[in-house]
C-alpha cells in the first residue's frame, strides 16, 4: 500500500483486511461486557472511564482536554487534508477523489490512513531540495549498530545525563540473531526495577532506524531516572509523557545538529529543504493527530453503552469522516466491524497515550530550547550540548509519576496544561506554504 499507486488495486488490499475483523464483531461485544463488569468491581462506571480516570483529572475533565488539544491542531490539519487531497485528485481524477468532501480511506499509502508519509513523492514542495542523506554517513563509515546506539547515548550525555550501564551494552539486542526468528520490533526495558536497561532491535544502517534508537533511548533514560522511587511511582507522569520524551530528542536531530556529530556534510538550511522536512514530518505526524484521538473516542462510547453494537460500524465511520476527512471507497454495513482490522483495539491497548505523545513532544522541545537559550525559529532548534535544559529534562524524569503531572510539566514547562500550540508554532513555515498552496480551492469536507 505504500508502493502502488493502482487505484483498484489498493481497494482490494484495504477490503480484503478488513474480512479479517468480521469475525470479532459478537466476540467484541460480549468483550465490552465482561471488561466493564471488571471496571465495575473496581468502582469505575465503565472501562472508557477507567482509562479516562488515570490523569490526575476527572474523566469529564480529561475529555474537555483532549477536545481542546484537538481545536489547536486543527487548523494545520485541515490544510494538509486540503492539499493531499487536491494531489490526489491529479492522480487519480476527481470522479474518484471529489474536491469538495473526504478522501477515499485507501488512497493515503497506510491501512488505517493514519500515516501519509508514503504519499511524500506526490506532494514533494521542492522536489529533491535539501535531502538529508545519513543513510550513506552511516554505510560509508560503516556504522555498526552500537555506534549508533553510542551516537544516542551521546546526545543523552551531552545535556548531563548519565552514560548507560556496561550491562545495557551487554544484555541488548541490536542486532538480529542468526539462529532464531526475533521480533524486531523495537523497545525498551527498564527491568529489575530499573536496573537492568535494555533495547531490542535489529538495526539497520539507515536514518530512520538512527531515529527510532534516539527514541527508545528516551524510555531507558526515564527507567533509569525514576528506578530509585518507590515501585508504584516508577512510571511516566502519565502514559503520554513516555513516548514523548525520545520523540522529543529527535526533534533536536536538527542538519545543524546531524553536521555537528559528522552525520552529514554540510548544515545549510535552505528555506525550501525547510518546507521539504516539515512536509514530510506533517505526512507522519500531523496526519496521525485525528487517527490518534478518536480511537479511544469510539471506545469511550462503545464502552458506556452510547455506542451500542447494532451501529459499531456507522458510528466508527461517522467518527473517522468527522475527525480526519476520510471515508470508505466501497459501501461498509453492519455485516463489517471495521474497528476490528485495527490491532490496538481487539487488543484492548488504550490510544490516547500516542495522541498526548505528539503533543507534548512539541511542548517540551518548545520550553527546552527557552532553557537553552534558543533565539530563532522553533524548528532550527537543537538542545543538543545543553547543560540548562538537560537539567530540567532529567528532573522530569527522576520525577517519575511521584506528583500530578500537572506538577511535573510546570516544573519543566511553566504550564500547567498541555498545550499543541507549540506544534502549530514548529511547523509555521509549512503552514504558510499550505495556505499559498490552498488558494483558492475548496478546503474542508
Amino acid at each position: 500500500m505504500r508502493d502502488t499507486r493502482d487505484y483498484d488495486e489498493l481497494l482490494e488490499y484495504w477490503v480484503g483486511w478488513r474480512e479479517v475483523a468480521k469475525p470479532m464483531r459478537e466476540q467484541y461485544a460480549r468483550f465490552v461486557e465482561l471488561a466493564n463488569e471488571g471496571a465495575g468491581e473496581l468502582g469505575y462506571a465503565n472501562v472508557g472511564e477507567m482509562w479516562r480516570s488515570a490523569y490526575d483529572m476527572s474523566p469529564a475533565e480529561f475529555e474537555t482536554e483532549s477536545a481542546k488539544l484537538w481545536d489547536q491542531v486543527k487548523p494545520l490539519y485541515d490544510a494538509l487534508h486540503c492539499h493531499v487531497r487536491a494531489e490526489l485528485g491529479d492522480v487519480y481524477g476527481e470522479d474518484k477523489v471529489p474536491q469538495d468532501g473526504p478522501i477515499p480511506a485507501h488512497l493515503l499509502g497506510n491501512m488505517w490512513a493514519q500515516g501519509w508519509a508514503s504519499l511524500y513523492d506526490l506532494v514533494e514542495p521542492y522536489p529533491g531540495v535539501g535531502d538529508i542523506d545519513v543513510d550513506s554517513t552511516l554505510k560509508t563509515k560503516d556504522f555498526s549498530p552500537q555506534e549508533m546506539v553510542r551516537s544516542a547515548e551521546n546526545f543523552y550525555v551531552s545535556l548531563g545525563m548519565p552514560r548507560l550501564p556496561d550491562t545495557f551494552w551487554e544484555r541488548s539486542m541490536f542486532s538480529k540473531p542468526a539462529d532464531r526468528d526475533v521480533v524486531c520490533h523495537a523497545s525498551a526495558w527498564g527491568l529489575d526495577g530499573g536496573d537492568d536497561l535494555r533495547i531490542k532491535m535489529c538495526i539497520n544502517q539507515t536514518y530512520d532506524e538512527l531515529r527510532v534508537i534516539y527514541h527508545e533511548l528516551g524510555h531507558n533514560y526515564y527507567q533509569g531516572a525514576y528506578k530509585d522511587l518507590p515501585p508504584l511511582f516508577q512510571e511516566a507522569a502519565h502514559d503520554g509523557f513516555h513516548e514523548a520524551i525520545g520523540d522529543t530528542v529527535v526533534l533536536s536531530m536538527t542538519p545543524g545538529y546531524l553536521a555537528e556529530v559528522g552525520l552529514v556534510k554540510d548544515a545549510a538550511d535552505d528555506p525550501r529543504a525547510v518546507i521539504n522536512r516539515q512536509m514530510q514530518m506533517a505526512l507522519d505526524g500531523i496526519a496521525f493527530l485525528p487517527f490518534g484521538k478518536l480511537i479511544d473516542e469510539w471506545r469511550w462510547k462503545v464502552f458506556s453503552g452510547e455506542i451500542t453494537p447494532d451501529n459499531y460500524n456507522q458510528s466508527w465511520w461517522d467518527l473517522r469522516t468527522k475527525y480526519q476527512g476520510i471515508t470508505p471507497a466501497v459501501e461498509r454495513s453492519e455485516a463489517d466491524f471495521d474497528p476490528g482490522s485495527k490491532f490496538h483495539i481487539p487488543a484492548n491497548v488504550p490510544y490516547s497515550r500516542y495522541f498526548l505523545a505528539r503533543i507534548l513532544q512539541f511542548q517540551f522541545h518548545r520550553s527546552l530550547c527557552q532553557t537553552a537559550g534558543h533565539d530563532g525559529e522553533l524548528h532550527a532548534c537543537s538542545i543538543y550540548g545543553s547543560k540548562e535544559a538537560g537539567a530540567k529534562f532529567y528532573a522530569m524524569l527522576e520525577a517519575g509519576a511521584s506528583q500530578p503531572w500537572q506538577d511535573t510539566l510546570e516544573a519543566m514547562t511553566g504550564q500547567r496544561e498541555m498545550d499543541a500550540t507549540a506544534i502549530i508554532d514548529y511547523f509555521a513555515p509549512l503552514m504558510a506554504y499550505l495556505e499559498e498552496q490552498n488558494e483558492g480551492r475548496s478546503c474542508g469536507w
